[in-house]
């Protein structure tokens, strides 16, 4: 995913080489099936409360608690407003480099699988999750390795907790075409032109998909819908423009495809007055079953 910084240099930025990290704010409850976190991450959730469920377990933090997540998982994860009606979680990713280089000087433990809830953290861990956000953010002033380093802090920190990532990858064919599709969304993608640049034929591309039961149209709406999200989440982009940023040009195309993956509109996120329920309450709303590979 390349750097997506928001008009008002807010919420979602990646540096390559160093990580990634993302501000997630939602203006009313929401559920999401089937979120695909693709690599290890950490979660500090400033308001509200977050529920995160997998075939591993379930996880479920209030506002100033935090977890830790393992990569390749896949969650159903509810998202409600505190009693004075926010929501906010901020992320942070790792580049697998960044971690490969902190296991070669690391020692015991073992690798994390699943989730590791961390409970209501203290000033100074949540001082060092700031300076590691701001690091990605302020490629100007923060030289990479000094951004380097101030991630590995926060590995540092989490090995005091027991909880130790892997950089060891095996990614499946769905997840390589993913992290494929994710290096140009607004590209018109066709199988064909997805099977060269993996240097596969199509036929053996959707073959191996269909094994993996998916296919190469349903993970290009999948990975074009969960980027929506994000953007709908950390930024204060217009529909329309997150339509084009993710390859739709008609904004109502879009919306029909973002409501049939998720279960409700685009503004829904942002708790517009058309999207409430007709009780004029919050509701949890279930999405669908296909897989996604972004943060929420």
């Amino acid at each position: 995913m390349s750097a997506t910084p928001d008009d008002k240099g807010k919420a979602l930025l990646a540096r390559p080489g160093i990580g990634l990290t993302a501000r997630v704010v939602q203006r009313s409850d929401l559920r999401f099936s089937r979120i695909v976190v693709d690599r290890p991450a950490l979660i500090l959730l400033r308001h509200g409360t977050k529920l995160l469920e997998s075939a591993r377990g379930q996880w479920s933090l209030k506002g100033g608690e935090a977890i830790a997540i393992a990569g390749g998982q896949t969650f159903d994860v509810t998202n409600r407003l505190s009693d004075r009606g926010l929501y906010e979680a901020q992320w942070l990713v790792w580049d697998p480099s960044v971690i490969a280089r902190f296991e070669r000087t690391a020692t015991g433990g073992h690798h994390l699988e699943g989730g590791a809830a961390l409970g209501k953290v203290d000033a100074e861990f949540a001082s060092a999750f700031d300076r590691a956000r701001d690091a990605i953010a302020d490629v100007r002033h923060v030289p990479d390795d000094v951004a380097a380093h101030r991630l590995t802090e926060m590995l540092v920190w989490l090995s005091l907790r027991g909880i130790h990532f892997s950089a060891a990858e095996n990614p499946s064919l769905a997840a390589k075409v993913r992290r494929l599709l994710e290096t140009a969304l607004a590209e018109p993608w066709t199988a064909p032109v997805a099977a060269k640049r993996l240097a596969l034929s199509e036929a053996t591309l959707r073959r191996r998909l269909a094994a993996e039961g998916t296919s190469f149209g349903d993970l290009l709406t999948d990975v074009r819908m969960s980027y929506a999200m994000l953007l709908l989440q950390s930024t204060e982009y217009a529909v329309n423009r997150i339509a084009l940023e993710v390859g739709y040009e008609s904004a109502s195309r879009f919306a029909i495809r973002f409501r049939e993956r998720f279960g409700f509109p685009p503004t829904a996120i942002r708790g517009h007055a058309r999207d409430c329920p007709p009780d004029g309450g919050s509701v949890v709303r279930n999405g669908s079953d296909q897989a996604v590979t972004e943060l929420n």
